[in-house]
């Protein structure tokens, strides 16, 4: 039993890879010697010296920890050979852009290098080539694929009519040079109406009401009288008919002074001295009324006014003969156009706002008196054509205005400009920009965020530096 166990141990020893050698024991019997690579031996584990940041800065720590942004620090054993920092190759220099001065960092912090490198987080310096410091300070430069990714747009500044609209509020007022009131120039009563609705349409000429008045009826006994004279002296001599005629034209005239043409019996018809709508009626049959009683009040509606209410600061551009339109609440699918005829000389203290009066033609009367409506104008910022661009292509920073011109591709320079009027999103340029150059119109203010920065690196590194291009210069 004893050779089968012997060999049952050497088979195993020979499956792991181990050398067998038989030695002499002190009885001459034979032992086998099992020897086994050093591979196959257990290896004592490795303790590491220390852990250092995962980042490859200069932070370590005896024991395991995590960074801020919860990586695992990176231990270092005793056998470790160092590994060197990452060094990023140099690029290429793209055509036409001269050698490379110097490498900036890439989070935009004041750390400048003379090789190419990596920061702590392992993003390329970026290389600052001969023609960018050139440029003036914060002069851009954008490849064609980033241009396009960005959206940037531009467009050419041009001479232009400034045209604003001026918008307001207003309400329908009646053309005061088309209303009329009816007042009795004599004392009566009111035998009977004849119109006797408020709102009712009236012709010139359309009797309104029958009077009775003893003043009248004597005056209109008198011119009668007075004509039936002159015609009993036509055959008189020229004398008696020339008095004769005096007479009834003197009574026919003080008839008429009291509005009325011709009576019948004891009563008189007053009529409508206007076409127009009945806006107030006050006259009531069987009423008594004195001289300078208003019965009707009358207005011709087929053209009424409109009163806009414009902001104090908008009322420098408005003028007689400017085209205006209009919208109102019961007909939101017309619009109704109008010319401004007068601005009136005074202000409203409490909304700063001044009044301005618009004609409207009204043939159908479906505008009414105080409809509410919102106004348009049409306000000439000046006469003469003037260098303008788009709104948005003018950056405020507070204290002074600036644009974005493009030069060559990809090559955006900030000017500080003199700005103007402002008109229908586009704004008058005084100086800083020649007509023709091309202004960035979108996507500016990601563009003028690294152009800022361009100029705070140059200041930093201490990299010549071109002042933007002042306006007139």
């Amino acid at each position: 039993m004893k050779p089968r166990h012997g060999i049952g141990l050497v088979g195993i020893a020979l499956l792991a890879g181990a050398a067998v050698f038989a030695l002499r024991g002190p009885d001459g019997a034979a032992v086998p010697v099992l020897v086994f690579p050093a591979s196959a031996q257990p290896t004592p584990a490795r303790q590491p010296l220390y852990y250092r940041d995962p980042s490859g800065g200069p932070d370590f720590s005896p024991v395991p920890k995590k960074d801020a942004r919860g990586m695992d620090y990176v231990p270092v054993y005793d056998d470790a050979e160092p590994t060197p920092p990452p060094v990023a190759k140099a690029p290429p220099p793209p055509a036409g852009r001269g050698r490379i001065l110097y490498y900036r960092n890439p989070m935009g912090l004041p750390d400048t290098s003379p090789v190419p490198r990596k920061d702590a987080m392992g993003m390329d310096y970026v290389p600052v080539y001969e023609e960018d410091a050139k440029q003036p300070a914060g002069t851009v430069t954008i490849s064609p694929e980033r241009v396009q990714m960005l959206g940037v747009r531009t467009e050419a500044a041009a001479l232009r009519t400034m045209t604003r609209t001026v918008r307001a509020v207003g309400t329908v007022a009646v053309d005061e040079r088309r209303l009329v009131v009816v007042a009795p120039r004599f004392e009566g009563w009111i035998e009977r109406l004849l119109v006797n609705e408020t709102g009712q349409a009236v012709r010139r000429g359309q009797p309104l009401f029958e009077v009775y008045s003893p003043e009248l009826a004597a005056t209109a006994q008198e011119a009668a009288i007075a004509r039936r004279a002159q015609a009993d002296m036509a055959q008189a001599d020229p004398t008696a008919r020339g008095t004769a005629a005096s007479i009834a034209a003197a009574a026919g005239a003080r008839l008429r002074n009291f509005g009325i043409a011709a009576g019948s019996g004891r009563n008189f018809i007053l009529t409508s001295p206007m076409d127009g709508v009945v806006l107030e009626k006050t006259a009531v049959q069987g009423m008594r009324f004195a001289p300078g009683d208003a019965l009707y009040r009358i207005a011709d509606l087929t053209t009424v006014w409109l009163l806009a209410e414009v902001f104090e600061r908008d009322l420098g551009q408005l003028s007689a003969g400017q085209d205006a339109a209009m919208t109102f609440t019961a007909y939101p699918d017309r619009r109704f156009t109008g010319k401004v005829t007068f601005i009136y000389p005074t202000l409203t203290a409490a909304t700063r706002t001044g009044r301005v009066r618009i004609e409207v033609p009204n043939p159908d009367r479906l505008l009414k008196p105080d409809m509410y409506a919102t106004v348009e104008i049409a306000a000439n910022a000046g006469v003469a054509q003037v260098l303008a661009v788009p709104q948005s292509a003018v950056l405020d920073s507070g204290t002074q205005q600036v644009a974005l011109v493009e030069g060559s591709a990809g090559h955006y320079e900030p000017r500080v400009v003199a700005t103007g009027a402002r008109a229908d999103g586009f704004v008058e340029i005084r100086g800083g920009i020649s007509a023709g150059e091309k202004v960035v119109v979108g996507a500016n203010f990601l563009i003028d965020a690294e152009s800022n920065l361009r100029a705070a690196l140059q200041s930093f590194t201490g990299a010549p530096a071109a002042k933007p291009q002042e306006p007139g210069r």
